[in-house]
């Protein structure tokens, strides 16, 4: 049965650990990016009507749901950093799972219910940002264009 608990359970879930996993997956293009020589790069956390910035990060008022990196201008001409720069953020969930499970297995933390929820929705996260498939704004997801950089079509 579904319980007040487990309300509250799923609240930290969805609007605590689910944005920290998306910022995770956000800070990996973001990284990649820079070190790759892009200089206009911005993070968006969240969707809807924008509701501060701070340097190069604008947080909108649903901040748990899309956000995204903005990049600008891409003058990679290194296809392999040029992949590196949307593959960054499933290797950072994936990074960050490994992270985790280290820290658990080393008893520096305890498997818990936080635990669980970081390590499930950084694997959903990696799971949905490399299937290739367009989103409803038209734009390419991480997979797909990671394919379209291999085949050297436009991204």
């Amino acid at each position: 049965m579904f319980g007040l608990d487990d309300f509250l359970v799923f609240f930290r879930a969805f609007f605590i650990v689910f944005p920290i996993v998306t910022l995770i997956h956000v800070f990996g293009h973001y990284l990649f990016a820079r070190i790759s020589g892009c200089h206009d790069v911005s993070i968006i956390i969240g969707c809807g009507k924008k509701l501060f910035t701070f340097r190069k990060v604008e947080v909108r008022k649903f901040y748990f749901w899309y956000s995204g990196c903005e990049l600008a201008h891409i003058k990679v001409k290194n296809k392999f950093r040029h992949l590196l720069i949307y593959f960054g953020g499933a290797f950072f969930n994936i990074l960050g799972i490994l992270i985790v499970h280290m820290f658990i297995k080393l008893n520096l933390i305890e498997a818990s219910n936080i635990t669980y929820q970081f390590i499930y929705f950084s694997i959903y996260t990696v799971f949905f940002a490399l299937i290739p498939m367009d989103y409803p704004d038209g734009s390419p997801s991480d997979g797909k264009a990671i394919i379209r950089i291999y085949r050297n079509e436009k991204v």
